[in-house]
């Protein structure tokens, strides 16, 4: 039981008073030991830890997760019996939680872990997730264990904001709980709910209030044991697998180690969702436990301690991280099992009501890529993958977000498609809370990294997976202000042929804020430069909620045909006025359910169009596979413009060529530099430099998902004349600032994109400014 809350005093016994004062308030390093090794001579009690559970009472629509956790708990707890065992947390037990536990605001899992016995916590960062008067409030109320924050101030002031410390009775001994949370919370979480709050040193705070406990002074609480629930933990890498990598690669884990003072017995961490169990090197020699369970519910930290009762010392320890088994029949007969089980049972059946909810509609089917009538063809751009990336990348961009440039997802996360036709007792084009939960079912928080353009640019080369990979390559799905070109027979590395962002060229050596789950952040599935950015941050928002408030804020989403990624092959970087130029470009197709098939591309160099060129239907075999090819084969205007701004010096001018393909309107575009041709004297037939303006290609935005016509231009495509007309490029009045929502899908013109080849215009000194090649018309969703 709990004895201590803040502000209270505690009287203990006084053979233990003794002791703590004969031993002058220190505590002496304990020899590790196998579990289940401790001398029978010494008092023994068992400490049960978890961290970053996050909810996890269901993971499936079964609830068998949560079941599988509480045997576990009852199961261990046994091995010493109720008495000389206690559950303690290092910190968020709820926030970033899927969809049973979420949808009910969390109270399900702290109803869950009430009845499993939790006696006191650390804070974590997701506890603070709504608020500080969120936690104070509702979550304490509802919570029978003490929540604990001893790096937690009142701005301003050292006044404890939380209790810092909580005094547990185990097997006779008094436990002297301390918690304290990464000093990073505010960074983690909306900074308006931790405004009256400063977070301090936690180690720092650790070792104030453990002295206070080992002071003998019994009117200010004392313990005979004394274990520190830090919410901050080893870090991420290849290289710090091990205790001494840890601390050599410096940081708030080092600190931890180093410097938590000698009072503290023992040390639990989280945050960082790691499993070990290191044994740490003592302040006075030997060593102390330091623990992490992993996290969700995966494993259970057990620790037993071994207290001399002559000497007021821990004196051995053992320490392991317990694997989560499934229930057995011993546990169906236990009590505290079985009403885990019932809150488990009421709230996932709570939450299939939930589910039912309407939270938005759609137009028409969006989907993931499909391949022979299958689902889930990873290696193809999706829209319901870009639409993903777009709903990131706003839910980052609201007020009191951190803001992000681009968002991104990996195909592997969407686990289910937004059908139009209902499956349930909806209306068509309704979308159910249920059904924005099974796509994306992982329950990811959402993060932010930065990388710089040249990272972004590997972020995209490693789409194509190592050697070995069970699958070649991971089409990420990109915001809508993201395009790129590539060459898919380039050797590895060398891919990606030009990047645009928001209209401008990619600078390789600015940063960009990279939003997307913690899984891709992290640097799954091989996108391992995003665990090499910098600046990582945890918003504490849950991809789901992320996904039903894009919904509820708009009438109706629809799906965006537009592909962001074509390749080509023969991509010049350099034209002469007069010259024949010719590439081929191809993947031009969506697969996703309802996408049309594009018939003719047209192709501008700078403002000038040279031509509309048919796309040819099939699949181009390859990696990646892709739709629609198109031979591209013009000659470079003498008189070719450039987009304004664009600068020109004795290498040429800067400029770019555009490719626009129809009825979809995907576009992506190339960097050039244009050299003019020697002047001659000859005066061109106006009847014969152009072509009738009505053969030029400007789609109605109202045929995006209509089944497209075949095209009727040749292979060498059929000129147009410079466009003056609205849809044509370089007459948007110049309009600057950012993309505006609305719905008018009207193309607007085109803009210059640069990726790992940017160092071309540099040399030149040419500054490719597109004013007039940015988008006015933002995506329809």
């Amino acid at each position: 039981m709990s004895l201590k809350k803040r502000g209270a005093s505690l009287l203990v016994g006084a053979g233990a008073i003794t002791a703590l004062v004969a031993t002058s308030g220190t505590a002496h390093a304990a020899d590790p030991v196998e579990p289940g090794g401790i001398d029978p001579s010494l008092t023994t009690i068992n400490l049960l830890n978890i961290n970053d559970f996050h909810g996890r009472i269901d993971t499936d629509g079964t609830g068998a997760s949560g079941k599988a956790f509480a045997c576990t708990v009852v199961e261990t707890r046994a091995q010493l019996g109720e008495d000389s065992t206690a559950l303690l947390s290092a910190g968020d037990n709820i926030g970033a939680s899927p969809f049973t536990s979420a949808s009910q605001e969390d109270l399900p899992t702290i109803q869950f872990l009430n009845t499993l016995g939790l006696e006191a916590s650390a804070v974590g960062n997701h506890e603070f997730d709504r608020g500080f008067s969120d936690l104070t409030g509702r979550v304490s109320q509802a919570a029978d264990f003490d929540l604990l924050g001893a790096n937690v101030y009142e701005r301003g002031t050292t006044t404890p904001a939380l209790d810092e410390y909580s005094i547990v009775e185990v097997g006779g001994l008094k436990v002297g709980v301390v918690g304290a949370v990464t000093q990073q919370t505010p960074s983690l979480v909306s900074p308006q709910g931790v405004s009256g709050l400063d977070f301090g040193d936690p180690v720092e705070a650790v070792n104030r209030v453990a002295a206070q406990l080992k002071d003998g002074d019994a009117t200010n609480g004392e313990a005979d044991i004394v274990v520190a629930e830090y919410h901050e933990g080893a870090t991420e890498g290849d290289d710090l697998t091990t205790l001494d990598a840890q601390v050599a690669a410096g940081g708030a884990f080092a600190d931890i180690v180093n410097d938590t003072a000698r009072e503290v017995d023992a040390i639990f961490t989280g945050h960082t969702h790691k499993g070990y169990a290191w044994d740490a090197p003592a302040p006075d020699g030997g060593t102390r436990p330091i623990i992490q369970s992993n996290s969700y519910g995966d494993t259970l930290g057990q620790l037993q301690l071994g207290f001399d009762e002559e000497t007021g010392e821990v004196t051995q320890y053992s320490a392991t991280n317990v694997e989560v088994a499934d229930p057995t029949d011993t546990c169906a007969s236990n009590p505290t099992y079985v009403s885990a089980s019932a809150i488990v049972d009421e709230a996932v059946a709570s939450a299939g009501e939930l589910g039912k909810k309407v939270i938005g509609t759609v137009s028409d089917d969006i989907t993931t890529a499909h391949n022979d009538g299958a689902r889930d063809n990873r290696q193809r751009e999706s829209t319901l993958g870009n639409l993903t990336a777009d709903i990131w990348l706003d839910a980052l961009n609201q007020p009191g977000r951190g803001g992000a440039d681009i968002g991104i997802m990996n195909p592997g996360g969407l686990r289910d498609e937004l059908l139009h036709e209902p499956t349930g007792d909806e209306e068509p084009g309704e979308v159910t809370y249920a059904e924005a939960a099974s796509i994306n079912p992982f329950a990811n928080t959402l993060m932010t990294v930065d990388l710089t353009g040249a990272q972004v640019v590997t972020l995209l080369e490693q789409q194509w997976q190592p050697e070995g990979s069970s699958r070649p390559f991971l089409k990420l799905g990109l915001s809508d202000n993201v395009t790129y070109t590539y060459d898919p027979d380039a050797a590895a590395g060398s891919r990606i042929s030009s990047v645009s962002i928001d209209g401008e060229p990619l600078d390789e050596g600015a940063t960009y804020t990279i939003a997307s789950g913690s899984f891709l952040i992290g640097g799954g599935d091989n996108f391992t430069v995003l665990a090499e950015g910098s600046n990582a941050k945890d918003t504490g928002l849950i991809d789901t909620d992320a996904f039903v408030n894009y919904f509820g804020a708009r009438d109706e989403v629809s799906p965006d045909h537009r592909k962001q990624a074509v390749a080509i092959t023969d991509q010049p970087s350099e034209l002469t006025a007069g010259d024949e130029v010719s590439f081929t470009a191809s993947g031009f197709d969506l697969t996703s359910l309802g996408s049309p098939t594009n018939s003719e591309v047209e192709v501008f160099v700078g403002d000038d169009s040279v031509g509309t060129f048919p796309i040819t239907a099939g699949l181009i075999q390859g990696v990646p596979t892709r739709n629609g090819t198109a031979d591209i084969s013009f000659t470079v205007p003498e008189q070719a413009t450039a987009p304004a701004g664009s600068a020109a010096d004795d290498d040429g001018t800067a400029s770019q060529v555009r490719l626009v393909a129809s009825p979809s309107d995907t576009e992506v575009s190339f960097p050039v530099t244009i050299t003019a041709d020697e002047p001659t004297s000859t005066t061109t037939d106006p009847t014969t430099s152009t072509s009738d303006p009505t053969t030029s290609t400007s789609s109605d935005p109202s045929t995006s998902t209509s089944t497209s016509t075949s095209g009727t231009g040749t292979s060498t495509g059929t000129p147009t004349a410079t466009s003056t007309s609205g849809t044509a490029p370089g007459t948007d009045d110049d309009v600057t600032g950012p993309v505006v929502e609305t719905d008018d899908t009207t193309p607007g013109p085109g803009a210059g994109v640069v990726g790992s080849g940017l160092g071309l215009l540099l040399a030149a000194g040419a500054a490719l400014a597109i004013a007039g090649a940015r988008r006015t018309a933002g995506r329809r969703h």
